[in-house]
C-alpha cells in the first residue's frame, strides 16, 4: 500500500522531497499532490520554453493481462484496443451503458496479451471495479497496480536532450503515442511519450522505491538548461491552453465523446459488441442532425478571469457555461473552454459574454487549442 498521512490522503514516493522543495501541497483525489513549488506562472513558462519535472504518481494503474485481454478491453471501451500495436499507446474512453463517460484513458500495449490502462486519479477506483465488473466471461485478469508505480514527467522543448543524457533507448524512435521499455539513470522504466502540456515530453513509469533516484538524476541533468519542479496548478494552465479535456470540467457522465466533440474514440467498426454502444449510436446520429452544444476557446478582451461553471450569455440568453478558464501565461489574458450553443460556436462571433459574478465581460470566441507549439 501506499503510505497516507494524519489526515487520510495517499502520499506519493515523492512526497519527503516535495516538501524539502518548499512545495504548496494540496489534497487532489485524496492524494496529497505538489500545487506549486514557487510561481506556477514561472513554472508554466519553464515548461514551455525549457523543461519542467512534475510528480505524476497520482495516476491509476491498472494491468490487464491473459489471451482474452484485448478482447475484454475492446469490450468494456468505445476504443478498437485489440489493433493497438506492442509498443503503442491509445487514448480512449470508458463509457456507461448509457453513453455518459467514466473516464478518459491512455491504454499501452506492453506485449501481445498484456495491457496498462493509465486512469485519472479521481476515477481510478471507478475504472477498476468496471473493468473487473466487464471482465466476466473474459480469459484475463485485472489487477490494481497503483501502488506498483510512481509516474515522473518531464516535460518542455528541451526535455528529450535532458533525458538523453540519463538512458540509451532510442527516444528519437519513440513515437508520439508510444511506450518503450529501457532504463533510466540506471532505474528499469516504461519510457512513454504521450503529453498533456501541449508541449514534446515524456512519462516515466517505475517502482516507488526508484523514484527519488530518479527525479533527482533528472533535477541534475535538467539544471543546466533551466529545468524546475512544477506542480498540478501550472499543469491546469498547460493542458487548458493546448485545449486538453479535463475529466470532471470537459468530461462528465453527463456527457457522451459525440457531446463533448470527441466523438472520434469511438469505433463502431470494431470486432465485438461494447459497452454503451447502442446509446452511442444513438449519439452519434442526434450529433450529426441536431449538433448539441459545441466546446469553444473564449479570450477575454479584460482582464476578469471565468471559472468553471459561470455562465456564457449573449443578447441577455445563458447559450452555455464555461468548463475551465485560467489566467493565460502565453497569451497574456485570461482563458476558458466552454460548451456554448452551435449557433455561437463560429470563432469571431459577436457579442458572447461570461458572466462573471454579475457582470457579463466581452470574450472573443476561438478555435481551440489556444496554442500549438511549433514542430
Amino acid at each position: 500500500m501506499s503510505s497516507t498521512d494524519s489526515a487520510g490522503l495517499r502520499l506519493t514516493a515523492l512526497d519527503a522531497l516535495h516538501r524539502a522543495l518548499g512545495a504548496t501541497m494540496t489534497d487532489f483525489a485524496g492524494w496529497d499532490m505538489p500545487l506549486r513549488y514557487g510561481s506556477e506562472r514561472d513554472e508554466h513558462v519553464a515548461v514551455r520554453t525549457r523543461a519542467g519535472l512534475f510528480d505524476l504518481s497520482h495516476m491509476g494503474e491498472i494491468t490487464v493481462t491473459g489471451p482474452r485481454a484485448a478482447a475484454l478491453l475492446n469490450h468494456a471501451l468505445v476504443g478498437d484496443i485489440a489493433s493497438v500495436g506492442v509498443g503503442r499507446a491509445r487514448y480512449t474512453m470508458i463509457c456507461r451503458a448509457d453513453g455518459g463517460i467514466l473516464d478518459d484513458l491512455i491504454v499501452y500495449r506492453l506485449a501481445e496479451t498484456e495491457y496498462l490502462v493509465v486512469a485519472n486519479a479521481s476515477n481510478a477506483q471507478v475504472v477498476l471495479d468496471a473493468l473487473r465488473e466487464r471482465s466476466a466471461g473474459f480469459d484475463a485478469e485485472v489487477r490494481d497496480d497503483r501502488d506498483a508505480y510512481a509516474l515522473i514527467a518531464v516535460q518542455g522543448p528541451e526535455s528529450p536532450g535532458i533525458l538523453k543524457a540519463l538512458t540509451d533507448a532510442d527516444l528519437d524512435g519513440l513515437k508520439y503515442y508510444a511506450g518503450l521499455p529501457g532504463t533510466v539513470a540506471g532505474v528499469p522504466a516504461l519510457i512513454a511519450r504521450t503529453g498533456y502540456t501541449g508541449e514534446d515530453g515524456f512519462e516515466l513509469f517505475v517502482k516507488p522505491e526508484h523514484a527519488v533516484r530518479l527525479w533527482q538524476a533528472l533535477t541534475e541533468a535538467g539544471a543546466p538548461v533551466g529545468l524546475v519542479p512544477c506542480g498540478l496548478s501550472c499543469r491546469d494552465t498547460l493542458r487548458l491552453e493546448a485545449g486538453m479535456p479535463l475529466y470532471g470540467h470537459e468530461l462528465t457522465t453527463e456527457l457522451t465523446p459525440f457531446d463533448a466533440g470527441l466523438g472520434r474514440v469511438v469505433k463502431f467498426g470494431k470486432e465485438g459488441d461494447f459497452v454503451g454502444r447502442e446509446a452511442l449510436a444513438g449519439a452519434a446520429a442526434r450529433a450529426e442532425q441536431n449538433p448539441p452544444r459545441v466546446l469553444v476557446g473564449l479570450v477575454a478582451e479584460g482582464r476578469r478571469v471565468p471559472r468553471a461553471g459561470f455562465a456564457v450569455v449573449a443578447g441577455g440568453e445563458v447559450i452555455g457555461e464555461v468548463t475551465s478558464g485560467a489566467p493565460s501565461p502565453t497569451l497574456g489574458r485570461p482563458i476558458a473552454m466552454a460548451y456554448v450553443d452551435t449557433a455561437y460556436a463560429a470563432p469571431g462571433t459577436e457579442g458572447v459574454r461570461v458572466d462573471i459574478r454579475g457582470s457579463h465581460e466581452p470574450y472573443e470566441v476561438v478555435p481551440l487549442p489556444f496554442y500549438k507549439r511549433q514542430k
